[in-house]
């Protein structure tokens, strides 16, 4: 067979008697993926969320509706579900940032020593609080490599117990709804409005209509017409209260690509594009309305550096450090998590670990960083168990369960692990979390926030996999600190598929020796015919030719929409693997769908069953209820994903589906992670010629903007000054 490498594309494999013929199903394609994992919502005409009713248009109406409709559920729900355990612990994150803002005695205090430019900044914000005539906003030419600034962390971190859910009244969600039919939205918002906003939901709208964009998936120009409508002639793009919220819009969507925080020339620079006068001014409105926070790294030897200038007034000075605009959410989780890992570090007690050389370094160390490829996960798993055997409370977590390791969101609300100590802390001596490319900065806060003083924490990842679906890049910014050991394994992965992913990760594409079928190119021409591939590969070639059946293969592409997406892809499987007519909300049981929990982290199950609870899935063996309601923002067919939907999973086969329109959606750690999934066979479906070996080669991933590197080397450098 053929791999692809050199200058040529890559060939058909040998027809042997597992090979594709010619079959079925084909649905036409486009477009790749956005850089986060959860499905790109498509734009609508009204005001409302991006929708696209994907797979049969899963209706939370009429979706899994009666217990008469539905199968019987069996043995119900489990106490405590997957989905649940994730909510519980999202809800106890939020309690402890309530708790920290209501500790401060002000705004959050970002950048409270700002100098120079930052300080000309803070000084037009302080006009526009006073009621003066505002300074004009100084421009900031921020340097060609910027680097994110330190700010002070929290001084103690509080584990208080979760808070119940909050509850929305139907009086409220009925009043939004009547505010939103005034504005030409769509009254089913009402429901996500009440949610975001509030019990005063209904007259936030009416007093600020822009209020509006903080629902998930509204864009400008739908809170514009609906502030139209409400306003009249008084509507204008000047509005100071639309600058406010398209400022704060903004940042939300560089959140999405994995920012937390913007420099101050790219906010000033999206302003000016959504048609907002006086960008400058705009921004220092923002922050002076606490919408946005500013941020400003301060020289490392800011007394020494002072001294400096005053002996030589006229020497000139070097490239100010950027200036920084963030959420305070994420200011807040940023600062929390570079609190809480110093913390780790300064309180463990250092023991002598006999062992390899993580075991020695974990021994040693608060916080020990692993690296290595999908065989390397055995050692963090060996360490774990030795350490039980010594006594100590351990716990293995990953972002997806597999390997003996239980979810991280279960570990967090109790569902799984050794529980909590008396002071609300997790009861752990030491914590190995597998899958760490995958945290985001709010999953890694609200980790570090449950280890108690003297834990160890080991973190083990794969550095070229995509990183996490939500704002941040922990693992990488650790990484990038040098202040904690960092032990590379030494396991390669095995076989041609190891060998084949292994070169990816240094930027080449190899062509490999596949005796036993291990990686096989399939051509195509067109984005239909990937499609018919694709379906004759899952549903008879794998399963004849290598013996994996198709309920264990797993079909990888880059995006969501196009007429090779995940949605084409799944319309075509599920009517050859699992066709029926999608009585309950568009799945039928049997249909093998993608459960999203939360953003960034899917689960794939089986549907087992409906009723008047929703929707009842099977989950690697784990029974899951998808209330009706969360039926269509939660659910989709998962015969296809995205790598984004895969990474921290493997399945015995997979299909990597590459049509060529999605060549400008590929990178280098996207076809790692890809390519990456399969454990035994991997087909690839390939229509994109060169694009494929100029992503392994030149395919970086961009970099995030993010503030945790200077906030713990800040952190720890007191420590070592002290």
């Amino acid at each position: 067979m053929t791999e692809p490498s050199g200058d040529t594309p890559p060939e058909a494999a040998p027809t042997a008697p597992g090979e594709p013929d010619e079959s079925t199903a084909a649905t036409p394609t486009d477009g790749a993926e956005p850089a986060e994992a959860a499905e790109a919502p498509d734009t609508t005409a009204a005001p409302g969320p991006e929708g696209d009713g994907e797979d049969g248009g899963a209706d939370a109406e009429s979706g899994a509706t009666t217990a008469g409709e539905g199968e019987a559920a069996g043995a119900g729900a489990p106490e405590l579900s997957e989905a649940q355990a994730e909510l519980a612990a999202q809800r106890e994150f939020r309690a402890r940032i309530e708790q920290r803002k209501a500790g401060r005695v002000g705004p959050v205090e970002a950048g409270a020593k700002l100098s120079g430019t930052a300080a000309d900044l803070l000084a037009a914000v302080r006009a526009v609080e006073s009621g003066a005539k505002p300074v004009a906003v100084p421009r900031v030419e921020e340097p060609a490599s910027p680097r994110p600034a330190p700010a002070a962390a929290p001084e103690t971190t509080v584990r208080p117990p979760a808070p119940p859910a909050p509850v929305v009244t139907e009086e409220t969600t009925a009043a939004v709804g009547q505010v939103l039919a005034r504005g030409g939205a769509p009254e089913t918002l009402a429901g996500q409005v009440a949610a975001v906003l509030g019990e005063g939901a209904a007259r936030a709208l009416e007093d600020d209509p822009w209020q509006l964009l903080s629902v998930p998936g509204v864009r400008p120009e739908q809170a514009d017409g609906f502030a139209r409508a409400l306003l009249g002639a008084a509507c204008g793009p000047a509005d100071p209260r639309r600058a406010v919220a398209l400022a704060a819009w903004l940042l939300e969507q560089a959140a999405l690509k994995g920012h937390t925080a913007l420099e101050i020339g790219a906010v000033r620079e999206g302003l000016a594009k959504l048609s907002v006068p006086e960008p400058d001014k705009a921004v220092g409105l923002a922050i002076s309305e606490a919408a946005v926070l500013v941020f400003q790294e301060e020289p490392e030897d800011e007394e020494e550096t002072a001294s400096e200038s005053e002996s030589d007034g006229a020497a000139e000075q070097g490239p100010q450090a950027p200036v920084l605009l963030g959420l305070e959410r994420y200011a807040l989780a940023e600062e929390s998590l570079a609190d809480g890992l110093a913390r780790l570090i300064r309180t463990v007690e250092a023991a002598e670990w006999d062992g390899p050389e993580l075991a020695r370094a974990a021994g040693a160390h608060g916080l020990v960083l692993h690296t290595g490829g999908e065989a390397a996960r055995a050692e963090p798993t060996a360490l774990a168990e030795a350490a039980r055997a010594r006594g100590l409370r351990v716990a293995l977590a990953a972002h997806t369960a597999r390997d003996g390791a239980v979810p991280l969101a279960a570990l967090l609300s109790g569902a799984a692990g050794t529980g909590r100590d008396a002071e609300g802390a997790l009861a752990l001596d030491l914590l190995c979390l597998l899958d760490a490319p995958q945290l985001d900065v709010e999953s890694a806060a609200a980790l570090v926030e449950a280890l108690p003083d003297g834990c160890r924490l080991v973190l083990f990842g794969d550095p070229h996999v995509l990183g996490a679906a939500g704002p941040g890049r922990v693992f990488g910014d650790l990484l990038a600190t040098r202040l904690a050991p960092q032990i590379a394994s030494r396991t390669p992965d095995p076989g041609p598929l190891g060998e084949l992913v292994s070169g990816i990760g240094i930027g080449e594409l190899n062509q490999v020796d596949a005796p036993g079928k291990e990686v096989v190119i399939v051509p195509v021409r067109d984005a239909g015919e990937a499609v018919h591939r694709t379906v004759q590969l899952v549903a008879d070639s794998i399963p004849r030719a290598i013996g994996v059946p198709a309920e264990q293969t797993q079909v990888i592409t880059v995006g969501h929409g196009g007429s090779a997406g995940t949605r084409a892809l799944n319309a075509a499987l599920k009517q050859r693997l699992n066709p029926g007519p999608g009585r309950f909300g568009g799945y039928d049981p049997g249909d093998r769908v993608a459960h999203s929990p939360s953003p960034g982290r899917t689960v794939t199950g089986t549907v087992v069953s409906a009723d008047a609870a929703g929707l009842h899935l099977d989950c690697g063996g784990e029974r899951v209820v998808v209330p009706k309601e969360r039926v269509e923002p939660a659910l989709r067919h998962g015969w296809a994903l995205t790598a984004h939907q895969a990474a921290g999973a493997r399945w015995p086969a997979a299909v990597v589906v590459l049509p060529g329109d999605a060549a400008g959606g590929l990178s280098r750690a996207w076809v790692y992670t890809a390519f990456g999934r399969a454990e035994r066979h991997l087909s690839v479906v390939h229509g994109v010629d060169q694009a494929l070996q100029r992503a392994v080669a030149e395919g970086l991933p961009a970099e995030r903007t993010t503030r945790l590197r200077p906030l713990l080397e800040a952190l720890l450098q007191d420590d070592d000054e002290g």
